[in-house]
């Protein structure tokens, strides 16, 4: 794929994101809003309930820290407008005009989910400069920290694509994926540190969610982005992060090549 057309689609759909900027704005900082004062409601009474001064390895502030951050860095993970859209255009027969195009329908709608990204992280960058006053500074976190942040977040968006794309890709054969893109998204809130701190679980569940893909998804750019992972474990996890975009990649095409011969081209 050229990348003039690439830059081409990611700068068409980022443009059509914002069309509206007021209700883009006030739908995103209303948002966060609720999801920061639910966080803060929920750490607080953990903290209360329990006691201790730390949990999980986490102090109050800590975990604040973590959920806020967490928050933000979903807004450029989870794309969910997108999330359906392929299972709609194969429902809706719309598929078949992309098949025209001289590009992959695959790396179409990735670059389409980076254009949708592009302005979530806009909204995240600019929300973030009241975070320290709010908040405060992790002693962790330097500028070498966000950088592996950044990197495992750029991951995380890539990996969530693929983990979704075989999902949608099922409405070659059902009339709607919406509950299996329902239960996908809970899965990886629930298991990849969205909901509840990948610390916070048993030890032995916690060396097996480091082996699954969900963790890579939140909890480990999280992490490396406020200085709670190691250079050295870093690497190792953006190694197990890109392997996990090359088994679902397969898994896609797989599930791609085997739809296409059920595919007819006017829909459900």
């Amino acid at each position: 794929m050229r990348l003039e057309l690439l830059w081409h689609i990611v700068s068409v759909e980022a443009r059509r994101r914002m069309t509206y900027r007021a209700d883009f704005w006030i739908g995103s900082v209303a948002g966060i809003v609720v999801k920061f004062a639910v966080a803060a409601f929920i750490v607080g009474a953990i903290f209360r309930e329990s006691g201790a001064g730390r949990i999980g390895g986490f102090t109050y502030q800590e975990m604040l820290l973590y959920y806020v951050t967490v928050v933000l860095m979903g807004l450029f993970v989870q794309t969910s407008e997108r999330e359906q859209s392929v299972s709609q255009e194969i429902y809706e027969g719309g598929l078949t005009r992309h098949l025209l195009y001289p590009v992959s329908y695959g790396t179409m709608k990735y670059a389409q989910q980076i254009a949708a990204a592009v302005p979530a992280l806009i909204q995240a960058t600019l929300l973030t400069v009241w975070v320290p006053w709010a908040v405060g500074i992790p002693e962790g976190l330097t500028w070498g920290s966000a950088a592996r942040g950044l990197a495992a977040l750029a991951a995380a968006n890539m990996l969530h694509f693929l983990l979704t794309y075989p999902v949608q890709l099922v409405a070659f054969w059902a009339d709607n994926v919406w509950s299996l893109l329902v239960m996908h998204r809970f899965a990886s809130a629930l298991l990849g540190g969205m909901l509840v701190p990948l610390a916070l679980f048993p030890e032995g569940a916690r060396r097996v969610l480091e082996l699954l893909p969900f963790r890579y998804l939140y909890a480990f750019p999280v992490e490396a982005f406020l200085g709670r992972v190691p250079p050295r474990d870093w690497a190792a996890g953006m190694v197990l992060s890109a392997a996990w975009c090359g088994v679902f990649t397969l898994i896609g095409r797989a599930v791609w090549r085997r739809g296409m011969l059920e595919y007819t081209g006017v829909g459900i």
